[in-house]
């Protein structure tokens, strides 16, 4: 038999179609899993959605871009304090 990874997106997937209302067996016999990966899966990744993951993905790229933001606007402001004293 062979040995596939899957992705969480793939995981996210497969348990959403369960929720959705197919059979265990059915989702087994299509993706070739067993019993006790699905049931694995399903307690270590249905707390989660994929939406969670790419939202959290958006808001740590928001941050960093805030981030870089502030420190030029720190920068720029030292810089004419600078100036500033400069001229007196």
């Amino acid at each position: 038999m062979l040995k596939r990874r899957f992705k969480k997106s793939e995981i996210q997937k497969v348990l959403q179609e369960y929720k959705n209302g197919k059979t265990i067996q059915d989702i087994i016999k299509e993706y070739g899993i067993s019993q006790a990966t699905f049931y694995n899966w399903k307690a270590k990744y249905s707390g989660s959605s994929a939406n969670d993951s790419l939202y959290l993905i958006k808001l740590k790229e928001e941050n960093d871009r805030l981030k870089r933001m502030y420190a030029d606007l720190s920068l720029e402001n030292l810089m004419l304090k600078w100036q500033l004293e400069k001229r007196e």
